[in-house]
C-alpha cells in the first residue's frame, strides 16, 4: 500500500538550485516511488552561524509503498551522492543537501533514527510556504493544519525565486 510522504529539501552549498534538482530526480527515480508533487524553490535565511550563504528549498510529495525507515535510508544516500558529509556536533552548518522526512502519512514515531513528524517543521516557514504551496490541506499531527500554522509562523523572509519552475502535479 502507498503511502504518502513530505520531504523536505535544502542546499545552501555549491549550486543550491541544481543541487536541488538534482535531488528531486533522484527521488523520482527512488524504488517503489512517485513523486507526485513539487514546490516552487524558495531563499531562506540560515538557521545556523549567519556566516553562511542562503538556503534554497523546496517541498517535494510523493507517494511511496517504502517504509518510514527505508524511505528515509533512501534520502540519506541521495544526500551521500551529491557530497553531503554528516558530522557530530555540525547542527545548522552549511550543506550540499539536506533531505528531512518531514510527514509519512499520519504517523507520529519518535527514536533517535527517525523521529515524524519532522521537529520543527511546524514552526518553520522554509517548511511551511512550501508545504503550502503544494498541499495547503495538509495536517501535521500534533501540531495542526498547515495554513493554521503558516498564518501563526515567524516570517524570516522566505522568499520564492524568480527562476523558479511554478509548483508542479507530476504525471506518472
Amino acid at each position: 500500500m502507498r503511502q504518502v510522504a513530505f520531504i523536505g529539501l535544502g542546499s545552501n552549498l555549491d549550486d543550491p538550485v541544481a543541487q536541488i534538482e538534482r535531488a528531486l530526480r533522484a527521488i523520482a527515480q527512488l524504488p517503489h516511488t512517485r513523486l507526485v508533487r513539487r514546490s516552487s524553490l524558495y531563499l531562506s535565511r540560515p538557521m545556523g552561524p549567519a556566516d553562511q550563504p542562503d538556503y534554497v528549498n523546496a517541498v517535494a510529495q510523493v507517494h511511496t509503498a517504502l517504509a518510514a525507515p527505508l524511505l528515509l535510508t533512501e534520502l540519506l544516500a541521495i544526500e551521500r551522492r551529491q557530497g553531503r558529509q554528516r558530522r557530530a556536533g555540525q547542527r545548522n552548518a552549511p550543506r550540499t543537501l539536506d533531505l528531512d522526512l518531514l510527514l509519512y502519512a499520519q504517523l507520529t514515531h519518535d527514536d533517535p533514527a527517525l523521529t515524524l513528524p519532522h521537529p520543527g517543521a511546524h514552526e518553520r516557514d522554509f517548511v511551511l510556504l512550501p508545504l503550502a504551496e503544494i498541499a495547503p490541506e495538509t495536517v501535521i499531527p500534533g501540531r495542526g493544519a498547515v495554513l493554521d500554522l503558516l498564518a501563526g509562523c515567524a516570517r524570516h523572509g522566505v522568499q520564492r525565486l524568480a527562476q523558479s519552475a511554478p509548483p508542479a502535479v507530476l504525471a506518472g
